[in-house]
């Protein structure tokens, strides 16, 4: 018997022109260059998107003003090749310190680049709601845009 996880994890990948520490480098401590001021969690004009780079840091949104909000923390920092973070977002974009989805992203080594692939999993802890989030996340402006700009920013820092 084989057993299907409803909502499905959101998968994707893209090749980046950078070596794997920079593609890394880049998702990570260079969120804020590549994350785009529009997926904003408060309306607060959106300053910076920010991984603390280690084990148990916290992953938030720091606005123009000053304010801060909370999207997550970091589950396994292991540079250069996988991040898991803590996604802790319900369906409503809020921080909810009691709901824990993953994100993990794998950073491999390919001819002169690296290929990162992204999965977003354990939404069915969203519950009711999962499916509803999945579809954003999965949307035009969702998990594979959002790839499509990192990897335009990794690959201008490589030139």
């Amino acid at each position: 018997m084989s057993r299907q996880i409803r909502p499905a994890p959101v998968c994707k990948s893209v090749f980046v022109n950078a070596p794997q520490h920079q593609a890394f480098e880049v998702f990570t401590t260079g969120m804020g260059r590549w994350w785009p001021k529009s997926h904003k969690l408060t309306e607060a004009e959106l300053d910076q998107q920010i991984i603390e780079p280690e084990q148990a840091g916290r992953w938030y949104q720091r606005n123009v003003d000053g304010s801060e909000c909370d999207v997550g923390k970091v589950a396994t920092w292991d540079p250069p090749s996988r991040l898991v973070l803590i996604w802790q977002l319900n369906a409503e974009w809020t921080f909810d310190p009691n709901l824990e989805t993953e994100v993990e992203v794998r950073f491999t080594p390919e001819g002169s680049g690296t290929r990162v692939d992204l999965e977003h999993r354990l939404l069915e802890r969203l519950g009711e709601s999962a499916e509803g989030l999945r579809q954003g996340i999965d949307s035009s402006g969702g998990w594979g845009a959002l790839l499509e700009l990192y990897a335009a920013t990794a690959a201008s820092r490589a030139a």
